[in-house]
């Protein structure tokens, strides 16, 4: 134990070392890169999309867990966010954020030790007198607190980053909501190099899962999202048939062309754990 802790210490210290505005965020989020590594799991059923869960038990079992949520949270502490001024780097940043940040709360936050059985638990349908998890300023980031919905909504699609051309709605396919309805979580953290590569990816690969995209005679149906986020999605393509047509396979585009009447799919809350998902179950 005093060997990791001795190495966790050494990885922050040469973290903190580097020069103001100098944002490396490989190694900035090497803490939640080895959660995932060790956590998260993949599957990409016969139907061509993709399927992930965490693995929650087994990261409150681990050893390791609390001192990489220790390094990542400092670690997010102490950079300055102001150094990020490349639109790759920044969107990564913000994304690799957000999805830590939520993990990071399910595994803390336990009502009565257990696990909770969705993000609602924390507040909000279930308890309107109290602030769902998205809207609480937990998360700290270079000294300030920041809520989820600020990261996502406020930052990665906000009018800043419109105003700069960064702003992305693709983005909705790569911050997760620890719910199994949400786009998947990835196991390779965001960079600047694979930015572009891992959101095509995201969103192709929801195009050709049910729980995301399904098409039903001469409906498509749609993953709730597209019926919450439908001004971004029409900003960027000019209407939601439009931007699932520019990311879907020519399969899934085709299909969808046919159609003529939008559905949309209920959303599903509960956490992405593995046993939450009949696709790991089988």
């Amino acid at each position: 134990m005093r060997y990791r802790i001795t190495l966790l210490f050494a990885g922050l210290v040469s973290f903190l070392a580097m020069p103001a505005g100098a944002i490396e965020v490989e190694r900035l989020f090497s803490p939640y890169q080895k959660l995932l590594d060790q956590h998260l799991i993949e599957h990409q059923p016969d139907d061509g999309g993709l399927v992930t869960a965490f693995n929650y038990d087994a990261a409150l079992a681990h050893p390791d867990t609390d001192s990489l949520l220790d390094d990542q949270r400092k670690r997010l502490a102490k950079v300055d966010p102001s150094g990020l001024d490349d639109r790759n780097q920044a969107i990564a940043f913000w994304l690799n954020a957000y999805n830590f940040f939520m993990i990071d709360q399910i595994l803390t936050e336990r009502p009565d030790g257990e696990l909770i059985s969705s993000v609602w638990d924390y507040g909000g349908r279930v308890n309107p007198f109290t602030k769902n998890i998205f809207e609480r300023p937990l998360f700290n980031v270079g000294g300030e607190d920041y809520s989820l919905d600020q990261m996502e909504k406020d930052i990665l699609l906000g009018e800043e980053y419109g105003r700069k051309g960064w702003k992305e709605a693709r983005v909705h396919f790569a911050v997760n909501c620890a719910s199994v309805g949400c786009p998947p979580l990835r196991q390779q953290i965001y960079t600047a190099d694979n930015l572009e590569q891992l959101l095509a990816e995201n969103t192709r690969l929801a195009f050709n899962t049910p729980r995301h995209l399904e098409i039903a005679g001469s409906n498509l149906r749609l993953t709730e999202l597209f019926d919450w986020y439908k001004a971004d999605f029409e900003d960027e393509a000019g209407s939601v048939r439009a931007f699932v047509r520019k990311w879907a396979d020519d399969e899934v585009a085709e299909a969808v062309s046919q159609t003529s009447a939008i559905e949309y799919i209920d959303y599903d809350w509960s956490l992405n754990r593995p046993g939450n998902f009949p696709e790991l179950r089988r």
